[in-house]
């Protein structure tokens, strides 16, 4: 169990306090709205109504005791960029900022942030790739050049085995699951036979999966 600040709590603040609910974790909520805070209570340990570019309020968290820090203020760069700035120079362990825009994401690199999202570009990029590409079922960049893709069986390749079709030789590609009827299974075997119920886990060069899969 880790423990969360997390500063910030407008629709996606919210939704990040939901899912950390669900992952089991503490989570102490701050936002100056007090409406959105009693929005939230059922989701988090505590909560604070506060300005959180206020050093002092800042200062009475104890932010060095957490171990996540997440600021998803919205609507207002300025005091993201402050509140970073402060969390980091209070001795926080791990900052992660929200950003709107690519030039953002820089200044907030810059001033304390150690991880930086920016959830519209992110699902702006999956949503272009994973509905304008034939195959593919879902896909996670996990840099320039490498990514994880659940991709549908060739055609050509139904009534073979893991080791006919041979792609980590070939392509440098591994496959990390099968997915049968809706259900991942890690601890398949090299003789398991490919149908068209399936669909891929692999992970690989970006280029090589393209190249692979047809892509």
């Amino acid at each position: 169990m880790k423990s969360i600040l997390l500063i910030g709590v407008g629709k996606f603040g919210f939704m990040v306090a939901k899912k950390i609910h669900e992952l089991g974790h503490d989570v102490m909520a701050v936002d100056k709205n007090e409406d959105r805070i009693n929005a939230v209570m059922p989701y988090v340990t505590d909560a604070q109504i506060g300005d959180s570019t206020n050093q002092e309020f800042l200062k009475s968290l104890g932010v060095d005791n957490y171990d996540v820090c997440i600021v998803t203020v919205g609507n207002d760069f300025q005091s993201s960029l402050e509140t970073t700035s402060l969390l980091k120079e209070m001795g926080a362990k791990l900052v992660v900022a929200r950003a709107e825009r690519e030039v953002q994401e820089k200044f907030l690199l810059r001033n304390g942030a150690d991880k930086v999202v920016n959830p519209e570009k992110q699902v702006a990029e999956w949503t272009a790739i994973r509905y304008t590409t034939s195959h593919i079922c879902d896909y996670i960049e996990l840099d320039d050049d490498h990514a994880i893709y659940e991709v549908e069986i060739p055609g050509d390749w139904i009534g073979k085995s893991i080791i006919d079709i041979n792609i980590r030789q070939k392509y440098g590609i591994n496959i990390l699951g099968i997915k049968k009827n809706g259900r991942m299974d890690g601890l398949f075997t090299p003789n398991e036979i490919l149908n068209a119920n399936m669909t891929l886990l692999v992970l690989g060069e970006i280029k090589s999966i393209e190249k692979c899969f047809k892509l």
